[in-house]
């Protein structure tokens, strides 16, 4: 992402301190990757007010200077890539009074690590949840939510083949570890990812829950997280 002038600030103070992201990081009570997700992949968009002071402790600058003066727009989504079928909500259906429309995403067809977040998805069908219920229960933004079938037997007998899981796209970072959707090369999978800590540059554990399947090391920056995992259905 191009860096903005408080991102370009950041680098700029923790050079002069002769220190790093990870520690300045660590420094702010944060997990050691979270000036790198900060400066580099633009979560959160901008610092909260306890971090900018915490953060300008640690420079010994002022914390107005990691101010932003306005919130960084999002990055445009690119055109959904429209394939042979598109399910959508009928258009004479009106959403249910109460309800959020969550889209289930067929994870076959939606390409690339950044699927999920730059409108390379194709939608299959259309959910409908009570808001209360994404407000309070899952705690996050309906527009940040998606539907995927876990596909596999990986992390058998937690999730099955044909399991739906609903994904918090705005949770990209494995800090509480959890069960994860990533990117492997070749689709969208599910595992339990967690952060080594102290690690440098930082790593993760990506791990399967099947036995048969192996566990292994990577570093933070080369995993393409789409989303935590926040809630599952399956057949009976």
């Amino acid at each position: 992402m191009d860096l903005d002038t408080v991102r370009h600030k950041v680098l700029k103070l923790i050079e002069g301190q002769g220190t790093d992201l990870k520690n300045a990081s660590l420094a702010m009570g944060r997990n050691a990757a979270y000036l790198h997700q900060f400066v580099y992949r633009g979560t959160p968009k901008v610092l909260s007010e306890d971090d900018r002071a915490a953060l300008a402790r640690h420079l010994q600058c002022d914390e107005e200077e990691l101010r932003h003066k306005k919130r960084p727009a999002r990055k445009p989504r690119a055109k959904p890539v429209r394939l042979e079928r598109v399910v959508e909500a009928p258009a004479s259906k009106a959403l249910p009074e109460g309800f959020s429309a969550i889209p289930e995403i067929d994870v076959r067809v939606s390409a690339g690590p950044g699927a999920l977040h730059e409108g390379l998805e194709e939608t299959k069908d259309i959910w409908y949840f009570p808001d209360p219920v994404i407000r309070h229960e899952f705690r996050v933004r309906p527009d940040d939510l998606r539907m995927i079938t876990i596909d596999g037997d990986s992390m058998y007998p937690l999730l099955s083949s044909g399991d739906r899981i609903l994904l918090d796209t705005s949770q990209r970072i494995p800090v509480p570890p959890g069960i994860f959707v990533i990117w492997d090369g070749m689709g969208l999978v599910a595992k339990r990812v967690e952060h080594v800590p102290n690690s440098d540059p930082p790593k993760v554990i990506i791990k399967s829950v099947n036995p048969e399947y192996d566990t292994y090391e990577r570093d933070a920056e080369e995993v393409h997280i789409i989303g935590r995992v926040v809630w599952t259905a399956r057949r009976l």
